[in-house]
This record gives C-alpha cells, structure tokens and sequence, in this order.
C-alpha cells in the first residue's frame, strides 16, 4: 500500500485522468441503472402497491388485463382476500390543460385493494364522479377539486385525492369506482371486472374461462416491459464488459512503463509479492476514489432530477453494480501481473 501511494502521489496526472474514466464510466452506469429502475418501477408501482399476489383473468385475454373481462361467475367466490379490479386506457381532458393519458382503475369500497391506497393528499373515492389520481397529475397543474372528463364521456370527474408512485405502463393510474369501469367500456350486462387479485399466494380460480397466474407473470407480461427490461441490462452488461477492456488497458500501460522501476526495486532484494502487491493496491485505490466521486455525482443528481424523468436510485442495486465495476477492475488490474512477476533486472536495466 505505501508504494501505491508514493506511485499515486508522484503520478497525479497520470492517475488523475485514470480516475476520471473510472469515474465516467460508474457515473454512467449508475444513471443508466437508475433510468432503467425508474422505467420498470413506473411499469409496475400501481400492481406492487396493491399488495397482491395472484391475479385472474379470462383465459383468453393473453395475460393483458386491459383485454380481460370476467363475469360474476368467472370471477367466482369473492373472499376478504380477493378484490376486484377494472382496468381501462384513458384520457383526461380539461380546458386550460393538456392531455393526459392515464389508466383508469375501478375498485370496490369493501374491498382491500381501495383500503390500501396510501394518499398523499385528500380523501378516498366516495361517490362515482370522484377519483384519486397519481400525484403526476399535479405537474400539469391539476390540484384538489380539479375537474376532467374521461375520453369522450361527457361526465366530469372531480380529483378528491392524491396518491403517490400509482402507475401502470408509465402512464399515471387514476382511482375511482369499480361501477365507472363499467360505464367507461360501455358494459351493461355480462362482465362485472377485467380481474381478481388475491394476496393469498395459493389462491386459484378454477371456474371455467378464467385463469390464475402470479403477479411476476403478469408483470412481464405487460406491453414494452420485457423490451425496455432486456434492452438496459444488455446496456449496462456492455458497459461493463467495456470498463474492464478500458481499465485493463490503462493499468497495462501504467505497469509496463514502470517496469524499469521494478527491475531495480527486484535488484535490490524486493520480493515479487511486494511489487505484485503494490500493483494490485494501486488499482484497488484507483477505482474504489473513481467510483466514490461517481456516487457522489450519482446522489447529487439525484436531488436536482426533475420529477417527471423516471429514474429511480435504488441504493441496494447501484451498490450492486458499484461492486460489480469493482470486480470488473479488480479483473483488469490483475491482467498486467505476469508481467510484474517476470520482470528480469537485467534485461530491463540493461536494455
């Protein structure tokens, strides 16, 4: 460790700039990681906010609740631990506004996936023309009161409450009555929901035309999540596949114009473990201060993001991560050691 220091230290350009692409590469791949948990959260809040663990839906509605319909029989037996749900696409309208596209979400009063909404602001849905929306709404200046219509439903709709992190498919979720699901899709009779969710995790539906599934299955299921999923993680594979190429380039380079100083230092007496150990110290050091100031930069835009880019900082998986870029450097680092053990004093000096 003091001979990577003293290298450090009479290297500081050098080093420098080795630690500025550590710390560009970290920096990027921690934003990346943290776009990609903001996306795949904004795909899936609303279902892991219900607290659900089994989903039904009509057999042939391929796994897309939008597309499914149940009747009372279908949906059967309707326990504590059930709950229906109606699930339709949206858009709200509102003079002075733009469009939002939204999903409406219909819940029942007496059911706990309409007790379990945590509000931000207001109250719950209490008679039909009112709804609890993502608190999205209020960046395009909706607040309390606030008042739409749903697509070309000529009713108004009043916002009685604010909830936060309720989206589906990366478009806000809006509250309201299981009956005004209904309304929207224009049922009169047959169906009475799109789903029923459990959080019994061996619940089952055995009625005929509908299905059970798990909450993961649906999940992955859900339009463009699997693509946006697949495509960040081949992103950050490659990103990390390239930092140890870059890195195990730069410590090469760095070791091989030190082998003179090598050569003396096995001159005099200096075990190879000593070199080898002072090699590997100098790129532990290296790294570990480039990916602190990448966290750094990681936490500071954190704080000045604005709150309609979805990213999410997820400090357990971009721990992760920041120890896989450890590893990936540690990789690196150990490539120029053959070299460092079979420096010859005097061919090195000599030469």
């Amino acid at each position: 460790m003091f001979l990577a220091l003293k290298e450090i230290k009479k290297e500081k350009i050098r080093s420098g700039l080795i630690v500025s692409m550590i710390v560009l590469i970290g920096y990027l791949i921690f934003i990346l990681t943290s776009l990609a948990l903001g996306l795949a959260r904004q795909n899936t809040d609303a279902i892991n906010s219900w607290g659900v663990d089994r989903i039904t839906l009509n057999s042939s509605a391929n796994v897309d609740m939008r597309q499914s319909f149940l009747t009372e029989k279908e949906a059967g037996k309707i326990t504590k631990n059930e709950a229906l749900i109606g699930e339709t696409s949206v858009v709200a309208n509102a003079k002075g506004h733009k469009q939002t596209s939204a999903v409406f979400i219909g819940l029942k009063s007496n059911q706990f996936v309409y007790k379990n909404i945590k509000l931000e602001s207001g109250r719950n849905v209490k008679k039909a023309h009112e709804l609890v929306v993502d608190t999205s709404f209020k960046l395009e200046g909706y607040k309390l009161g606030s008042k739409f219509k749903l697509n070309d439903d000529k009713t108004k709709y009043t916002i009685v409450g604010f909830t936060e992190d309720a989206k589906m498919n990366v478009a806000p979720v809006v509250y309201g009555q299981l009956q005004t699901w209904r309304d929207l899709r224009g049922i009169t009779v047959g169906p009475i929901t799109s789903a029923v969710v459990s959080k019994n995790a061996k619940y089952k539906n055995t009625e005929k035309g509908a299905k059970t599934y798990n909450k993961q299955t649906v999940i992955e299921k859900l339009p463009g999540y699997q693509a946006q999923t697949t495509t960040f993680i081949i992103m950050i594979a490659f990103l990390m596949v390239i930092s140890l190429i870059i890195i195990a380039v730069l410590l090469y380079i760095l070791t091989m114009q030190k082998l003179p100083n090598y050569a003396v230092l096995r001159a005099q007496g200096i075990p190879s473990k000593v070199l080898v150990m002072a090699t590997v110290s100098q790129s532990v050091l290296l790294v570990v201060s480039g990916l602190i100031i990448a966290t750094l930069l990681t936490t500071a835009t954190a704080f000045i993001i604005p709150a309609s880019i979805p990213m999410a900082f997820d400090i357990p998986v971009l721990s992760a991560v920041g120890g896989g870029l450890l590893a990936m450097a540690m990789i690196g680092g150990l490539i120029p050691i053959k070299s460092v053990l079979s420096v010859d004093p005097v061919s090195v000096i000599g030469g």
